[in-house]
């Protein structure tokens, strides 16, 4: 029986998972916005809110546990600099699910996972 057992597998091993989860996040700080299918959308956004949790506080050791999902340097100090700061007075939410409809290719439902506050950077 499948009891508390909560996450997508996406057809992926654990690793690539993992890796993909890593690539999307890295994107989504760099754009504030990303393209990908609906239900890869709704797997990151946990991930994503983890994150930026973290980066409200700013210590050292959140700052390398955001660094095991961020492996860029430059994406763990704008997530620490630019993006956390903007969520500050908000509890929670910081991301939005936009669906956009299926996929010309294969019919996948796509969607958009963008930061609810944007800036202009």
């Amino acid at each position: 029986m499948r009891h508390n057992i909560h996450a997508k597998k996406l057809g992926r091993t654990t690793a690539h998972r993992t890796a993909m989860f890593r690539n999307q996040l890295a994107s989504l700080v760099q754009h504030q916005k990303i393209r990908t299918t609906l239900s890869k959308a709704k797997a990151l956004r946990p991930v994503a809110e983890k994150m930026i949790t973290q980066g409200r506080e700013d210590t050292v050791h959140s700052r390398r546990q955001v660094r095991r999902w961020l492996p860029n340097r430059s994406d763990v100090k704008r997530l620490f600099d630019t993006i956390s700061p903007r969520f500050l007075n908000r509890p929670g939410g910081y991301t939005r699910i936009i669906k956009l409809g299926p996929r010309r290719g294969d019919g996948a439902e796509m969607a958009i996972l963008e930061l609810v506050e944007k800036s202009d950077d």
